[in-house]
């Protein structure tokens, strides 16, 4: 399994990820404010179809190393929030939610033995800027969920995602 995400349809990127168990944890790690926010955002979530999901990001709480954020991020130094409704869930195993710019984010969660195969698939990534982006963005913050899981303490966020950007750039605009 890459590492890298992967174009997998037009304005389409899929990340796969093989974590520790049980799945009921990573499903927490999911959809639970207090987890969730140590690798991605805090915020509610009303895990049933039309439900609400509010998403509330602050990098800088993700990891013991503070990093000031690039020019071009700036304006999210202090945080960022949206909202997006509910699509599909199927605890422990689905979710798929709309993502704040109008597209759309799925976790599904797999058993494989000891482990759990996370699949993230981000939809509706019409730009070539926003899948930069957002690839860059979701490699930085599964590394940290990883880290988590596995009770490390990960990297500076934005120390991982400007290289990841960098990388990205180079993959994502030879296609």
């Amino acid at each position: 399994m890459e590492n890298y995400g992967k174009i997998i349809a037009p304005g389409t990127i899929r990340f796969e990820r093989l974590l520790p168990g049980p799945i009921e944890r990573v499903w927490a790690y999911i959809t639970e404010s207090d987890k969730r926010e140590k690798w991605l955002a805090s915020g509610e979530m009303d895990l049933k179809v039309g439900g609400k999901v509010n998403l509330h990001f602050v990098h800088a709480n993700l990891s013991s190393y503070q990093e000031t954020p690039p020019d071009k991020y700036k304006c999210y130094e202090h945080g960022n929030s949206f909202s997006g409704t509910v699509i599909q869930c199927t605890p422990p195993y689905l979710l798929t939610f709309t993502w704040g710019d109008g597209s759309e984010v799925t976790f599904e969660l797999h058993k494989q033995e000891k482990k759990i195969l996370l699949v993230l698939t981000h939809r509706h990534l019409e730009a070539v800027e926003a899948r930069i982006s957002v690839a860059s963005g979701w490699h930085t913050h599964l590394g940290i969920l990883v880290a988590r899981l596995e009770r490390r303490e990960p990297a500076g966020f934005w120390g991982v995602h400007n290289q990841m950007e960098k990388e990205y750039t180079e993959i994502l605009t030879e296609l």
